[in-house]
């Protein structure tokens, strides 16, 4: 294989996923400069030179219900994708997150004979464990990103690794939260909030509004707070300019084009929705308010299906509660501003300890280690 080009397919479908794809398409192709990489891909990935078949916002849908709304396109959407590679076949299919998607897109290409990888391990120690079976019959790897993962395969023999996190590699150990005000220009005195209220438009939709409440409420007791709102795009930032007057006038906020890490670094506080952002939030070394909202047919399901005690990632990392999490009725202005005031006056130097232990063990060159398991997999010389 080492005297062709080697040709892989991959399929991201939400930011988190756009980063960890990004970061093994780039350490790959330090090895493999020739290597084509092609599929569904988010604006980091087609960054570092990935082909992309359709947007990927199109894939990035919360809740079981929210999936309902839009499941024709979705079938659209795969049944093309599978088209495609059924006709271009790739040496290998890199399915990264976006299980429910993915893993069928995976197993049809597994049929045909093409090898398949699913980077990110589905939640099936929280829930749906039975996915396991699908996993075995969709995948020849999972690359897990935590480190308790590979266990829970390792009980139905289907081969997974530990490859850590892209996000571990690049966050150093310890931040610097005085560069990260100068960078953003920010007086160094000043109480800073980082509202990050997630990156799917529905999950976004929802929590916004309670997030500026909240942050109106909280201004009461800290008279010179300032907002840091990071967006990725000019139509993020309308949206949010067109609330704030309603919803906060007494509060300055400002959105701030990308730099989610030195927004949060600079804050003295985060208020966040749950997922990826939360492990950012934790690799900053910022405390934080964990919000988690959903449809009510699609909570009722859920509830009855989930097996963790917790939902944010520093908590279900440690195993014990570091960050407090609200759901559903407690994401309410009153009760997210009286934990935010909490946060904001109580010394984090125990906590910061915590999520320093913690980002030690995500350390593990996850880009390059990713990398050299897809070269071995597909058995190129020297791997």
């Amino acid at each position: 294989m080492s005297n062709k080009t080697i040709r892989v397919g991959i399929v991201a479908g939400e930011t988190s996923g756009d980063i960890l794809a990004a970061g093994l398409i780039s350490a790959f192709r330090k090895k493999y400069p020739n290597a084509i990489f092609e599929g569904i891909a988010g604006p980091r990935m087609q960054a570092v030179g990935c082909q992309t078949l359709f947007d990927m916002e199109e894939l990035s849908v919360m809740g079981l219900v929210e999936v309902l709304s839009r499941i024709r396109r979705l079938l659209h959407i795969r049944k093309s994708v599978l088209q495609y590679f059924t006709e271009n076949p790739p040496d290998v299919f890199i399915g990264v997150d976006a299980p429910d998607f993915n893993l069928t897109l995976e197993m049809k290409l597994k049929q045909q004979g093409i090898k398949t990888i699913h980077y990110v391990s589905p939640t099936v120690w929280a829930w749906r464990e039975s996915r396991v079976h699908k996993i075995a019959r969709a995948t020849n790897n999972v690359f897990c990103i935590f480190p308790f993962e590979p266990p829970v395969y390792d009980k139905f023999n289907i081969p997974s690794e530990f490859v850590g996190h892209t996000l571990a590699d690049q966050i150093h150990l310890q931040v610097d939260r005085a560069s990260a005000r100068e960078y953003l220009n920010v007086d160094a005195e000043r109480k800073v909030l980082a509202m990050l209220p997630g990156s799917r438009a529905g999950e976004a939709k929802m929590l916004f509004e309670t997030f500026l409440q909240s942050a109106e409420l909280l201004a009461k007791d800290v008279p010179d707070l300032l907002v840091l709102i990071p967006v990725v795009n000019k139509q993020r930032k309308e949206e949010i300019d067109a609330h704030l007057e309603r919803l906060a006038p007494n509060v300055e906020v400002r959105t701030v084009f990308g730099h989610a890490q030195q927004v949060m670094i600079a804050s003295n506080a985060v208020l966040l929705a749950s997922g990826t952002a939360t492990l950012e939030a934790m690799l900053c070394k910022r405390p934080m308010v964990v919000a988690y909202k959903l449809k009510g047919m699609t909570y009722q399901m859920m509830r009855f299906m989930y097996k963790q005690t917790y939902f944010a990632l520093p908590n279900i990392l440690a195993g014990k509660e570091l960050v407090p999490e609200l759901l559903q009725k407690d994401v309410n202005p009153e009760l997210i501003s009286s934990k935010l005031r909490t946060l904001m006056s109580t010394d984090c130097t125990e906590l910061q300890a915590e999520f320093t232990r913690i980002h030690q063990t995500l350390r593990c060159n996850a880009d390059d280690t990713a990398a050299s398991s897809v070269a071995r997999l597909l058995k190129i010389e020297g791997t």
